[in-house]
């Protein structure tokens, strides 16, 4: 019921149509906004963002909204639970900044970007929708990215691996209450190191990233994955799931996660030249600046001083890791 609100809420303020969307294994052609290297701030080949949950207090929208805004890409993959329809079962929390970020996004595929959203354990609900096109977006349960050097990367959000989504969902709605209390804590926490002038740090990262039996799973997760991937004949994975953003050789195949905008605020890129970089935004650039209707004109762009660092001068909040 809840989903169906959301969808005439949206389909309202973004006047979204349905067609025949890319098939599963098809990869995606380029294509885009080719504006200045002035304007457009960093330019990727690729961006791959996963774990939103909007819907939720947990997820960090204005980040995301803030990388967006900073970060241009011809093909922008949406590696699921971006809409988390099992917090809204409870209830309804969709500010602002939530709408922002689907704004964004609509505007992304007005102009060129090929969006294309792959569907997670928490936005199932979409999956009934799989090969349909929505306002520019694709729907998909999983896709193929070929990158520049003509490797083919499996993109699927990875609750397929989970045993416990499997085969015991009831457990997954406890765990997924218990970590909502976890996410409690952080915010508070965050708070505090905010009021003391300290920026983003997530603790539940931190404390899942020390638990033994976490690790443990998060290593199992990845081998299953990379094994399915080499069965379906790919050269690599790329996924999302487990909020912990990764990029390794898995029993010698490639395998990436995005992570997640609810802890570690973390994209995948594949830059012009092919390289795949994790990229890290844990500070908002523009806060406030206003986010027009998905349809309206951009505007002009705010030229903004460069900050100086010890490497030299940056002009973007990231860390970017390879």
């Amino acid at each position: 019921m809840r989903f169906r609100l959301l969808a005439g809420y949206m389909r309202q303020s973004s006047a979204l149509t349905a067609d025949i969307g890319v098939p599963r294994g098809v990869p995606v052609p380029a294509g885009g906004d080719h504006r200045s290297a002035r304007d457009r701030g960093h330019r990727y080949r690729a961006i791959f963002v996963s774990d939103i949950h909007l819907g939720t207090r947990g997820c960090k929208a204005e980040y995301l909204l803030d990388f967006l805004r900073h970060n241009e890409s011809d093909m922008l993959y949406l590696v699921g639970d971006v809409i988390d329809g099992w917090a809204m079962r409870n209830g309804f929390h969709w500010p602002q900044a939530h709408n922002d970020v689907v704004q964004k996004i609509l505007r992304k595929a007005r102009k060129g970007t090929r969006v294309v959203y792959v569907l997670g354990n928490h936005d199932e609900f979409g999956r009934q929708f799989v090969g349909l096109e929505f306002g520019g977006i694709s729907l998909a349960d999983q896709t193929e990215h070929r990158l520049a050097d003509g490797r083919r990367l499996w993109v699927v959000h990875g609750d397929l691996a989970d045993g416990v989504i499997l085969h015991a969902k009831w457990l997954a709605y406890v765990g997924d209450q218990l970590y909502d209390a976890a996410l409690w804590l952080n915010r508070h926490f965050n708070a505090l190191r905010a009021r003391l002038g300290l920026g983003y740090w997530s603790l539940s990262a931190y404390l899942k990233h020390k638990v033994k039996n976490a690790v443990s799973f998060i290593s199992s997760f990845e081998h299953v994955l990379a094994r399915e991937a080499r069965r379906h004949g790919y050269d690599g994975v790329l996924c999302g799931h487990i909020h912990h953003a990764e990029i390794r050789d898995v029993d010698g195949l490639l395998y990436c996660n995005c992570g997640d905008w609810v802890e570690s605020l973390t994209a995948v890129v594949e830059t012009l030249d092919g390289e795949l970089r994790i990229v890290r935004w844990s500070e908002i650039l523009s806060p406030g600046e206003p986010v027009p209707h998905w349809s309206e004109a951009e505007p002009a762009p705010v030229d903004r001083p460069a900050v100086s660092t010890a490497g030299g001068e940056r002009t973007l909040p990231m860390e970017v890791t390879t």
